[in-house]
Order: C-alpha cells, then sequence, then structure tokens
C-alpha cells in the first residue's frame, strides 16, 4: 500500500534548509527510504513566500501569494513510501528529522 508522508514545517525550519546540520539530516533519511527499497517519489518544496494559493469563491478566484500568517506550519515536502500496512508507515514517519515545531501527516494514497 501506498502512504503520502507529508511535512509541515515552521518558519524557522525553512530557514535553516541551509544549515548543513540539518540538510543533512534529511539527506541521510532519504537515502533510509531509498536503501529500504520503499521510496516511489517525493519532494521537498521551497518556502512558503514563493507559493500562490488560488481560492474559488463562487464562479470568480481569489488568488493570495504567500506567505500565509494565518498557519504555524507550512507545507515543506512530501514522501511517498510503498509499505504492507499503516503501522508500517508509521514507523517511518516517526524517523522523519522534523523540528519540535514540525509536524508528519501519514495518508494513504487513494485507490482508483
Amino acid at each position: 500500500m501506498q502512504y503520502a508522508l507529508i511535512i509541515r514545517e515552521a518558519a524557522e525550519d525553512f530557514a535553516r534548509r541551509s544549515d548543513p546540520t540539518y540538510r543533512d539530516g534529511w539527506v541521510a533519511y532519504t537515502k533510509a527510504l531509498v536503501q529500504a527499497g520503499i521510496m516511489t517519489g517525493g519532494a521537498g518544496l521551497t518556502a512558503p513566500e514563493t507559493g500562490t494559493i488560488v481560492r474559488r469563491k463562487g464562479e470568480d478566484h481569489d488568488v493570495q501569494d504567500g506567505p500565509y500568517p494565518e498557519a504555524k506550519e507550512q507545507l515543506g515536502g512530501f514522501y511517498l513510501i510503498e509499505v504492507p500496512d499503516i503501522d508500517t508507515a508509521l514507523e517511518w514517519a516517526t524517523r522523519v528529522p522534523i523540528s519540535d515545531n514540525g509536524s508528519v501527516e501519514v495518508r494513504p494514497r487513494l485507490q482508483m
């Protein structure tokens, strides 16, 4: 079964991405997923201020450029993994090198 590990990061985490020690943790985690043969996709995302949100407003659309101050955490990236069950996905999620200000959401991929 495929699961998305959806990474949310705090503003200070985005700022730390240029720190080699912080970055090395993410590189090591990604290598571990690849070596385990369970990573099927994923990507890191740029900082929130580079994003734009489009919301439907009836027949119109509202466009808002980032950053988005109403949220404590922003989408930082995701991994798509293939594992036998939710328990295995959760075990891998606990190994994600997020800070105390971040979170990982584990969600099954929609099967069509």
